[in-house]
């Protein structure tokens, strides 16, 4: 404060009658001018390098052009990507998730926390994967749902197959249908570990009154990608097939699906 006054006084006495040399910016003024500086102009926006934004607008209208038949899977991967990573190549990250899960479809239906663990993937790259895997779903059901299963039976087959065959655990459903082969309702009604999944067929059946259903098709996945059936499933598809014949319920089917296939009960003479 001593300082201060000093300075202040001697500011104030008339030593000089004209102009003297101007005195010299403090230190403090000098940043608060480049501050003020750098404030007033904007900064340049952050843009992609031309090869990556070329890159991906050939991605893009290879694409739209061409549809996704001619694209492999990575670069699948690549334009969904996009819009998880803006601002940097997702060639690698696309290559490493599909060493990691083997295929497109591997790589969507991951568990979060195994993606997760893979380099470079996020929050963003999880719910972009998540969001193609849940839209996939959702188209293939829209094609079964309220149809009669026997006219679209093939479209039946592969909803099962894009819910179910890339799945790392048992998961065991119930398609519930009306008296005319309608389906009128999908559930999941079990989830299990990697070779076994709980099922009580008086809740099956118990579901099947409360929906007014007259039929069911069971379906259940193998997660080791081979749909043969177990003696253990066999003994629950007999019992749920009993116990809807006294409440005049009829198993149309039990499906097991695998990887790359399926086994119906009915087809191999199992029911």
């Amino acid at each position: 404060m001593s300082d201060t006054r000093s300075v202040m006084s001697e500011a104030a006495l008339p030593l000089f009658s004209g102009p003297g040399p101007a005195a010299a910016p403090s230190r403090n003024a000098v940043s608060a001018s480049r501050a003020t500086a750098s404030t007033s102009q904007p900064r340049p926006a952050r843009t992609l390098p031309s090869y990556l934004r070329d890159h991906r607008k050939r991605l893009r209208e290879r694409f739209l052009e061409g549809g996704a038949q001619a694209m492999p899977d990575y670069e699948l991967l690549e334009l969904l990507l996009f819009r998880a990573i803006p601002r940097q190549d997702v060639k690698p990250l696309a290559r490493r998730l599909l060493d990691a899960f083997g295929d497109l479809a591997g790589a969507v239906t991951a568990a979060p926390a195994r993606l997760a663990r893979i380099d470079g993937v996020g929050q963003a790259v999880i719910a972009e994967l998540k969001l193609a895997e849940a839209m996939a779903t959702r188209l293939s059901r829209a094609r079964v749902i309220n149809r009669p299963v026997i006219s679209s039976w093939q479209a039946l087959l592969d909803y099962c197959h894009s819910a179910l065959s890339h799945r790392e655990t048992e998961h065991f459903r119930v398609l519930f249908l009306d008296r005319k082969n309608t389906l009128i309702a999908d559930e999941e009604l079990g989830r299990g570990t990697v070779d076994h999944v709980p099922v009580y067929p008086r809740e099956v059946l118990r579901r099947a009154l409360e929906l007014n259903a007259s039929a069911l098709i069971l379906v259940h996945n193998h997660p080791s990608g081979d749909p043969t059936p177990s003696n253990a499933d066999i003994a629950m598809t007999e019992q749920i097939r009993m116990a809807g014949e006294t409440l005049s319920i009829t198993l149309h089917d039990h499906l097991i699906i695998g990887r790359s296939r399926e086994c119906s009960f009915r087809g191999q003479g199992l029911l």
